[in-house]
């Protein structure tokens, strides 16, 4: 019986003690690892973003005025090329042959002009002496006249030819790189097709529409930031150059440009950009990364109208030991921060990391704590 006793009294104690290890185990367990950050005031960015095509400065059509086949090309895709360098020959044999002939005609135009000039010198001079008739004088004063004109013709022509003959080097109109070529040697050259296109990439602009509503906001020689996705760690700075003062009629929006320094050539052509005009600062202002909020959106009406609002929140510790839910009295959000005006106070510590797993009063465990950049 004792020994019975005994047994009882040991599986008790072993039984005591499993529930008070494991509701140490439970209290440690209910604790929400989370992530802290100090409030601190700094400055939130006003900007307006907008999507866009990354085009050359200045991009130029060369093209052949001669409709014949492509002797020779001297430039490729991506070649620099200085302002009067020989792009392409066209086959020029006709036009050779054209000069020749014009020439031949000024050479039998320029002797015909010789010898009526020397019959009109002799008329005048027989006129003047009354030994010939106004007749006559008159006859060989127009065959004079007719001789300088078809000078003045057969001198066009020769023009006319050789300027078809040095239109057949094609030369370049501006330096700058090839950016297309659209022919091959053998090729017969279209003159509605450019034999190359010519790019100046030194500066590039991205072109993009703004509603009716931005045009208030944004103002020439603002900053812009760049980026595209060949280089995702790296962003580009552009300025505002060229607001459009009429919007589309069908789109009601205007055309704006942004100029960006591209030394490095890293910007090309024909990339997709996104583009973030700055269009102020707000500065010593409580700021919260919008990664530390909960977002939440709700409706109402509002002159008959639906209207979207969005409430953001953040988790406050209290003590470290628990946290507190706060509402934020938001001045504006960008894509990154929050301005806030009110729902939290400098120096108090926001959850930024395992807020989704929080509520009013949740026990916590602070795992780590970031300063505020």
């Amino acid at each position: 019986m004792k020994k019975t006793c005994k047994s009882l009294i040991m599986i008790a104690s072993l039984l005591g003690f499993a529930c008070q290890q494991s509701d140490t185990t439970s209290n440690q367990t209910s604790k929400v690892p989370v992530r802290v950050e100090k409030v601190n005031l700094g400055q939130v960015t006003k900007s307006l973003d907008y999507n866009g095509d990354i085009k050359a400065e200045f991009s130029v059509n060369v093209f052949s005025k001669v409709p014949d086949r492509i002797q020779s090309l001297y430039v490729d895709v991506g070649d620099r090329i200085k302002k009067g360098d020989l792009i392409a020959e066209i086959f020029a044999e006709t036009i050779e042959q054209a000069v020749r002939q014009a020439r031949a005609a000024l050479a039998a135009a320029r002797a015909q002009t010789a010898n009526a000039q020397i019959e009109y010198d002799r008329a005048n001079r027989l006129y003047a002496e009354n030994a010939m008739s106004k007749q006559q004088y008159d006859a060989i004063k127009t065959q004079y006249e007719a001789a300088k004109a078809s000078l003045e013709q057969a001198q066009a022509a020769v023009k006319s030819a050789q300027s078809s003959l040095k239109d057949s080097k094609i030369t370049a109109p501006i330096s700058g790189i090839i950016g297309k070529r659209n022919y091959d040697v053998g090729d017969m050259a279209n003159p509605a097709m450019p034999i190359v296109t010519i790019v100046q990439m030194d500066r590039v602009k991205i072109e993009f529409d703004a509603t009716e509503k931005d045009l208030g906001k944004l103002a020439l020689g603002q900053t812009a930031k760049i980026s595209v996705k060949s280089y995702p760690k790296e962003s580009f700075e552009g300025k505002v150059t060229k607001i459009s003062p009429v919007l589309d009629p069908l789109t009601r929006m205007a055309e704006i440009d942004v100029l960006i320094d591209n030394p490095a050539k890293k910007l090309k052509p024909g990339m997709f950009a996104r583009v973030e005009v700055i269009t102020g600062i707000i500065n010593d202002v409580i700021v919260v990364p919008r990664y530390a909020t909960i977002e939440n959106t709700s409706m109402r009406k509002e002159k008959g109208e639906d209207i979207i609002i969005k409430n953001y929140y953040v988790f406050v510790t209290e003590n470290d030991s628990t946290v507190q839910q706060r509402k934020l009295d938001v001045v504006y959000v960008n894509h990154k921060n929050i301005a806030v005006n009110a729902g939290i106070q400098v120096g108090e510590k926001m959850v930024v990391e395992g807020q989704n797993n929080l509520h009013d009063r949740t026990p916590i465990q602070i795992i780590g704590e970031d300063d505020q950049s």
